[in-house]
């Protein structure tokens, strides 16, 4: 029986909720429009917390763990989220710019208007994820685990997805301009309608089997 790809992180779809360190949790709080520029927190728990609108320049969260927190209409420009787990989070009209996202896993989290512009996303676990309409532009991800990620009609242009994991992600209307597609198995993903480059095509085709002349 073939086996598929192996994931980056673990599986996205356990139904049990990570367990807070009660010494170091921040459950049910309304930090509605704060400014969180330059604060840090490692191996913290955020716990039904609201961070709507929240503006961060520069804040760094290491081995985090964030459940049924809110992050809509929140905007994040040079933070870290290093090793941090997203369980059940909503990002609504979420903005990361040059964020790093080094090892971090999302589960069971919606990503409406999410949009992503620069940064490093390497190692990053997004499998099964609904990303349709999401904008990633000239992101690093490399490794990243899209395995049967939804990204139908995003704008995945100029980002770094070298021996990313695309086994069954569906990438129809996507536009995928720019960026690294030699990890991607044309014959387990859907490209109906895809958005590529000349260069892009010819890699495609060469996976296929294809000569280019």
């Amino acid at each position: 029986m073939p086996v598929g790809p192996a994931r980056a992180n673990i599986d996205p779809v356990s139904p049990r909720p990570p367990v807070p360190d009660g010494e170091r949790t921040i459950g049910d709080e309304d930090w509605y429009g704060r400014d969180l520029s330059g604060q840090s927190w490692t191996r913290y728990s955020f716990v039904d917390t609201d961070l709507t609108e929240v503006v961060d320049e520069g804040a760094v969260f290491d081995e985090c763990t964030f459940s049924g927190v809110r992050f809509n209409a929140s905007r994040h420009t040079g933070a870290a989220f290093t090793n941090c787990t997203f369980h059940r989070c909503t990002f609504f009209d979420t903005v990361f710019t040059d964020c790093k996202f080094v090892g971090s896993l999302f589960q069971r989290s919606s990503f409406t208007l999410l949009e992503v512009h620069g940064g490093d996303w390497s190692f990053v676990g997004l499998p099964g994820a609904d990303l349709r309409r999401a904008v990633f532009d000239g992101v690093r991800m490399r490794e990243a685990d899209l395995t049967a990620a939804r990204l139908e009609k995003a704008s995945v242009t100029s980002c770094d997805l070298s021996a990313a994991m695309l086994h069954g992600s569906k990438l129809a209307g996507a536009d995928l301009r720019g960026s690294d597609l030699s990890a991607l198995d044309p014959l387990t993903v859907e490209l109906s309608g895809a958005v590529i480059e000349l260069d892009q095509a010819a890699a495609i085709c060469t996976a296929l089997g294809l000569r280019v002349l």
